[in-house]
């Protein structure tokens, strides 16, 4: 948009989101034909893809979001909150929470004042922008129907899109309440095109057009993996537009920055309950998949080779145990 306008950003979109897109509603086609001891093992494999994943961004936001112990405690109470309720909106009251308390802190997590975007349109643009956003987000908020069609599953891919800090991989627990929570996609095909999304190119929001074609909710699985890309990657782009205006007096108020700093505190212990419950509890079945698990985050995380090597291992992994018994 600073490049070439709306036309450029549109074109950045569709030229960044579009190529992952179609692998991953490929993949979902090919999922329900995964079947026999390999499989078995490649979903497998996936799975234990997504529990490496995940916990290489959970100690990655823990260094970058949580430095102090003001922020380490935030994100403890907050994982251990979100693991002993079981209500799913917990997750929301937990990043609220941490925004209240991040007001308390003494830090900041936005850049300083020099740095001034001016986006070519004024405030009262970025203001309808804005409204936009939240008129949606009240209507998708209010959308209480699990029943999958067109409606209700751009309403759930815009709330999870929307209530979305700290990274792509917060989106996890979001999509997870979303989509399995309702029924829409099984647990096991969720966790793996999670893992698939990992060995990609590409934004991590893209697995929506994956979670979208296993959806019944419009008259084709591209129909329905359409609505959820733009559905989900829709209230981030009407945040940014409705907020570049602003963003020069929004920098100079400290209070702003300790409120984002503190809910990015809380979004990661969000993040570290989800490790435990849906993906450790669902990909770890022994200490097999426990050593494979480790294995890949040493690959990830500590010998820092490439995010492929470490889905590969995984998946490899997954498959010469599915075929070994």
């Amino acid at each position: 948009m600073l490049r070439a306008g709306w036309s450029g950003a549109i074109a950045a979109f569709v030229a960044f989101t579009l190529p992952s897109a179609l692998i991953l509603f490929g993949f979902a086609q090919i999922v329900p034909y995964l079947s026999g001891q390999v499989g078995a093992g490649v979903i497998h494999g996936l799975k234990l893809v997504a529990l490496v994943f995940v916990a290489q961004a959970v100690t990655g936001m823990a260094r970058q979001l949580c430095p102090d112990a003001a922020r380490r405690s935030l994100a403890i109470f907050g994982a251990v909150i979100v693991l002993l309720s079981a209500q799913a909106s917990i997750q929301l009251a937990v990043i609220a929470a941490g925004a209240v308390a991040g007001l308390f802190l003494r830090t900041s997590s936005l850049p300083g004042a020099a740095n001034v975007v001016s986006p070519g349109y004024g405030r009262s643009t970025g203001m309808i922008f804005l409204i936009a956003f939240g008129v949606l987000l009240a209507i998708a908020l209010a959308m209480t129907s699990t029943n999958a069609n067109p409606w209700t599953l751009s309403g759930a891919f815009y709330r999870a899109g929307a209530l979305v800090f700290g990274g792509g991989h917060v989106v996890l627990p979001m999509l997870e309440e979303t989509v399995v929570g309702p029924g829409w996609v099984p647990r096991d095909a969720f966790l793996a095109g999670y893992g698939a999304a990992q060995a990609i190119p590409g934004p991590l929001f893209s697995i929506a057009g994956y979670l979208g074609a296993h959806v019944p909710a419009g008259p084709s699985a591209i129909a329905s993996s359409t609505i959820a890309l733009l559905a989900i990657f829709l209230p981030g782009f009407l945040l940014l537009a409705g907020t570049l205006p602003f963003w020069h007096t929004l920098s100079t108020r400290p209070r702003a920055g300790r409120a984002i700093a503190g809910a990015n505190a809380a979004v990661v212990g969000v993040l570290a309950a989800a490790l435990y419950d849906p993906v450790f509890t669902s990909a770890v079945t022994g200490t097999t998949d426990i050593a494979i698990g480790l294995i890949g985050w040493l690959l990830l995380a500590v010998w820092r080779r490439p995010p492929l090597v470490a889905v590969l291992w995984c998946v490899l992994a997954g498959i010469a145990t599915a075929v070994n018994g």
